[in-house]
């Protein structure tokens, strides 16, 4: 399990976060830029290393019945995948605009496979070499894919 100065740093990563420390040393993280009603990204991470993350909109995680998914034992790579999961599902992050300065992204899994992650006409393509793999209408739809079979930015 990360302790919560791991877990601190990697979500201080996302600069679209804004802390607000609370109660008994309690740290949530909001996203302002939210298009939804929600603000917590991160919520009520603890000194214990507890905590959550907004995940009603995701698919593939236990949510409580606030949509929250318990971090407690998430690797630093989970972490970093359900936060940008989370804002993902929040924002309006990947406009038209927002697409000229994305680059594309490699994933790897464990035997040292490789995917390439491409935003191409409007959609996110995911290639094996020179083979389509999969097509989204969004990156967190993308990310999610590549985290389920395995895979995790290089």
């Amino acid at each position: 399990m990360l302790t919560f100065d791991e877990k601190l740093a990697i979500i201080e990563e996302f600069i679209e976060l804004e802390r607000k420390d609370v109660s008994l040393g309690r740290v949530n993280f909001h996203f302002k830029e939210s298009i939804s009603d929600k603000k917590n990204v991160v919520y009520h991470l603890h000194p214990n290393g507890n905590g959550f993350v907004y995940g009603e909109y995701l698919t593939g995680y236990e949510t409580n019945d606030k949509g929250m998914v318990n971090i407690r034992d998430f690797s630093k790579s989970e972490l970093r995948t359900i936060i940008q999961k989370s804002i993902d599902s929040l924002s309006h992050l990947h406009n038209e605009n927002d697409h000229e300065q994305i680059e594309d992204e490699t994933w790897i899994n464990d035997e040292k496979q490789k995917l390439t992650l491409k935003f191409e006409d409007d959609t996110w393509n995911v290639y094996a070499g020179l083979n389509l793999d999969g097509t989204f209408n969004s990156y967190g739809e993308a990310a999610q894919f590549l985290d389920e079979e395995g895979f995790q930015p290089e």
